[in-house]
């Protein structure tokens, strides 16, 4: 059966953990975990005690850890197609993340950010990536942790647009450490809203992001049709987690706006899928 989840990125940063019982209460199962929406320091002054308090406030309201996403956003330097130097923090710093991931008990890591190509051909981004992700799965294998890409549309990223791509570089890098992550707003982006997408990167499948444009309330464009991905993945046997991502809209009641999504994301992705 899907579980629910939803981003820490709907919440107030860095004081949230108060509204972790309530979100149960929504149906919610699962917390994804932005790692810089909980700690001024993600890397170098993270302490373990602060990693196993989160942990323990999540676990308190009956709550589970999905894994870990926005993993570059307070570490803009960072990322792939980067010099040695650059490179091989970056490398050091997604290993840290796949141990706070593990500490957390969660199990993904969401790459969205940091793999900007720019001006470098395709194909040598590719061999780049194969190559870099190759030696980072090594290292964390024994984690139990595994990577996605995210793909994400052209306006956001100008490498790994498509699932396929994301695919493609799982397949050649070859380790469980790296898998396969679909995005509500991403497939409608690049035209792969179909079926076929998801059962081409079914063996892979591990985690999938309901989302809007503008990351708003799940419903609210009416560019998504969430009914047909929630069909999607209950006829491919998706047993993952879906995750609610959705940036905090309200200062004052941020959990109104969560609670009409978590309404939409049972509707279409719970019990079997939404509709015909």
């Amino acid at each position: 059966m899907i579980r629910l989840a939803v981003s820490n990125i709907a919440l107030p940063a860095f004081d949230h953990a108060d509204d972790f019982g309530r979100l149960r209460e929504f149906g919610i199962e699962a917390i994804e975990v932005a790692p810089s929406r909980v700690w001024q320091d993600t890397w170098k002054g993270l302490a373990p005690d602060a990693v196993a308090d989160y942990r323990r406030r999540i676990e308190d309201a009956g709550l589970d850890v999905v894994g870990l996403h926005s993993l570059f956003y307070d570490q803009p330097r960072l990322g792939l197609f980067k010099e040695p130097t650059e490179r091989a923090e970056s490398l050091d710093f997604l290993e840290h993340l796949s141990g706070v991931c593990r500490d957390l008990g969660g199990r993904t890591l969401i790459y969205g950010g940091g793999r900007q190509r720019g001006a470098l051909p395709e194909d040598e981004a590719l061999a780049e990536a194969v190559d870099f992700f190759g030696e980072l799965t090594k290292r964390v294998e024994t984690h139990g942790t595994c990577f996605c890409f995210e793909p994400l549309g052209p306006g956001d990223s100008d490498f790994i647009n498509s699932a396929l791509d994301s695919l493609a570089i799982v397949e050649e890098v070859a380790s469980p450490a790296l898998r396969v992550q679909l995005d509500a707003k991403a497939l409608v982006e690049n035209g792969e809203a179909v079926i076929e997408t998801f059962e081409a990167v079914r063996s892979k499948l591990v985690h999938f992001h309901a989302n809007e444009p503008g990351l708003g309330v799940l419903g609210s464009t009416g560019e998504v049709d969430h009914a047909l991905f929630g069909n999607a993945l209950h006829a491919i046997g998706y047993k993952g987690y879906v995750s609610i991502e959705q940036r905090m809209l309200s200062q004052t009641d941020p959990l109104a706006d969560l609670m009409t999504s978590a309404e939409v994301v049972k509707a279409a992705y719970g019990n079997g899928g939404g509709g015909p």
